[in-house]
């Protein structure tokens, strides 16, 4: 079993982190750049070590760093959490190198799945659905066009080493092209340091499906259920719930299958997601697979029951799953809000500055993962999410219910958040109907307007 935990991330991850190991008996070692010196997760864990200046290359990201001080805390195993070092290959063959185990997949299928064109390859040919793209990653923009043309407009050009929806653009005309591609090739640039570039059809008002699936070294696979993660603004997820209502069981089904299947193919170890696209006429494509915990993993826990960064540590550790297929019964409904340091009324600009004063919602069913606390300093230099809030109901009708009400306990004073545009969107009558897909936001920005 894992005796001390070095957790390379920040904010409500790591203190989510810091919370599941403290009940498994684990010692915890946090990292912080000089900006995060007073942040709750230094203060959780057992042990805290400053890895840097405040920019994330030199801290967060600073591979040197971490890995010198998870050697010199003794830590014999490293959560890398979400975002940050969390799918890169280079810092997982470092942890191998240095015999630290890394709480995820190995080097070779983080490598394998991030690559958005070799992930396709593999799941062609594992006989998964996947939506028509290139072959190959793409630099040019001629030659980027070329294959435009034979993909069928419109595309979506996507970072091939990116994600969470930098690096990306969508063209309708082959006149569309060149500005995208180039726009999405400098983002990624700037993002990810590749200018590598994929191409597929981009498909028009799907609904964004995931299944969860767990599997450990045993060769034991299971999935957890869906998420619908529709509704998102600029390919950022703001909304997520489970189960989501447009499947039939046999699509579920299927996709659950497909998403077992797509793990098998890379005989995937941990806990992973596969992304799914779901037109209107019940077919499905897969997106991508994310190698590691997700922002919205607490929406399964609460249907489920399971605690997944334990089950992460436990198949890390080299121990079978503590559950079977039979044992998941996902059970009523729940529903995540992410509350970011953000005003709605002015494009999102993110807003940091120093919290005065909190107040969190409570009751049964209802969940917050935050870092925040009355006196806090809310960082410019990194992702301005303050809290998730989540809520599990019997239905989906009083999950909605439950969380309309806590929105409207939450109070941060001193900054401004998103929490009452979230409020609306759980009281708009096309989401509260469940008629919603990914561009569900711009038909309500004008609804709201």
């Amino acid at each position: 079993m894992i005796r001390k935990l070095l957790i390379a991330n920040r904010g409500e991850i790591a203190v989510r982190i810091i919370r599941a190991c403290r009940e498994m008996g684990i010692e915890t070692v946090a990292v912080y750049s000089v900006a995060d010196k007073e942040a709750l997760h230094t203060q959780l864990a057992d042990e805290a070590v400053c890895i840097g200046e405040t920019k994330a290359n030199d801290s967060y990201l600073n591979m040197e760093s971490i890995m010198s001080a998870a050697v010199s805390s003794g830590a014999d195993a490293i959560h890398p959490g979400v975002g940050f070092l969390s799918e890169n290959a280079e810092f997982v063959e470092l942890c191998e190198q240095c015999n630290i185990k890394f709480i995820g997949p190995s080097s070779k299928i983080i490598r394998k799945m991030g690559n958005k064109a070799l992930a396709r390859e593999t799941m062609i040919r594992a006989g998964v659905p996947v939506i028509p793209g290139c072959d190959e990653e793409v630099t040019d923009c001629k030659v980027g066009k070329k294959i435009a043309g034979e993909i069928g407009y419109p595309v979506i050009i996507k970072a091939a080493l990116g994600g969470g929806g930098k690096g990306m653009r969508v063209a309708y005309s082959e006149e569309e092209f060149e500005s995208a591609f180039q726009t999405a090739k400098k983002e990624s640039e700037m993002a990810f340091g590749d200018d590598r570039m994929y191409l597929e059809h981009y498909i028009e008002h799907p609904r964004h499906i995931e299944f969860q699936i767990m599997a450990d070294s045993h060769g034991n696979i299971i999935h957890l259920g869906e998420r619908d993660c529709s509704v998102q603004r600029n390919h950022q997820k703001m909304i997520e719930e489970s189960p989501t209502i447009v499947l039939d069981e046999k699509t579920r089904n299927e996709m659950a299958q497909t998403a077992m299947k797509a793990a098998a193919a890379v005989n995937y170890e941990s806990a992973g997601t596969v992304e799914f696209l779901l037109e209107r006429t019940g077919k499905f494509y897969f997106m991508e697979m994310n190698t590691r915990i997700q922002v919205e993993h607490p929406v399964t826990e609460m249907v489920t029951g399971l605690d997944m960064i334990k089950e992460q540590i436990r198949i890390a550790s080299g121990r079978e799953l503590s559950v079977s297929q039979e044992d998941v019964l996902p059970k009523g409904h729940a529903i995540e809000c992410r509350i970011n340091a953000e005003n709605p009324r002015q494009n999102f600009v993110p807003c940091p500055g120093h919290i005065s004063g909190i107040y969190m919602p409570g009751g049964n069913g209802v969940r917050v993962d935050s870092a925040i606390y009355s006196g806090y300093d809310v960082s410019p230099f990194y992702d301005s999410m303050l809290a998730k809030l989540i809520v599990h109901g019997k239905n989906r009708e009083e999950a909605i219910r439950k969380m309309q009400r806590a929105l409207g306990e939450v109070v941060i004073e001193g900054i401004t958040s998103n929490v009452d545009y979230l409020y609306d969107i759980l009281c708009d009558h096309v989401f509260v109907q469940g008629n919603y897909d990914v561009e569900f936001i711009e038909g309500f920005n004008e609804r709201i307007s």
